[in-house]
């Protein structure tokens, strides 16, 4: 397993390196800054910030995605996914989570103690409905994954009011069984701050029912 995760990490980066001696136009990064870490209904951590970076070519797009808590929380994840042109992506979702104790060695890919949760994504959009599956195929005890997890999802989006509805089971859920964990609804509001800048702030209320939990969360992406 431990060769398997370098393979990836390896295959990950010559693929990048090969697109960057292309071009490098299509690079992209940005970073949010949210008042709390809410994912899919959980409370992970508190005031954090999160950075992103992206290459995207003709329908393809890998990358990573971070979190950094004021609290000491840190997640660093890798992501590749696929769009289709008539609504349909796919994509493959590598969690790891660097703060957690005995949960924080990147090569370590047992069932006991393993980092790493591989996750396989896919959804479908049309006219502003959405529904997303997620499925991890792997046990890993550092990480958090029971190994089969599932997470579904489905959104509609008006211009920039959207409202959503998840639920899952393994990780996503207090008992492991599959359960309502994230209900809730989001606004994005773009704040001018002079002529030619503005930046977008982002607000959602979340209830994950499982948990009985209520959240409220904004942030701003820079």
């Amino acid at each position: 397993m431990k060769k398997k995760i370098s393979l990836i990490v390896v295959l990950a980066v010559l693929t990048v390196s090969s697109y960057a001696q292309e071009t490098t136009s299509n690079w992209s990064a940005s970073a949010d800054i949210v008042s709390s870490y809410v994912w899919r209904g959980l409370y992970l951590s508190n005031s954090s910030i999160q950075p992103t970076v992206t290459f995207s070519t003709n329908g393809f797009s890998i990358g990573g995605w971070g979190s950094a808590g004021v609290d000491g929380y840190l997640e660093a994840d890798l992501f590749a996914k696929y769009q289709f042109n008539f609504g349909l992506w796919l994509g493959l979702t590598d969690y790891y989570f660097p703060s957690i104790e005995n949960g924080n060695d990147y090569f370590d890919a047992s069932e006991e103690t393993g980092s790493h949760a591989f996750e396989i994504n896919g959804g479908y959009g049309i006219s502003g409905f959405n529904i997303a599956a997620n499925y991890v195929i792997n046990k890993a005890g550092g990480a958090g994954s029971q190994g089969s997890d599932v997470y579904f999802e489905a959104d509609y989006t008006y211009k920039n009011f959207r409202i959503f509805v998840g639920g899952g089971d393994g990780w996503h859920s207090v008992s492991g069984n599959f359960n309502i964990s994230n209900i809730g609804v989001g606004i994005t509001k773009n704040i001018p701050i002079s002529t030619t800048f503005s930046f977008p702030l982002k607000g959602s209320v979340i209830l994950n029912p499982n948990t009985q939990k209520f959240y409220v969360v904004a942030g701003i992406t820079l």
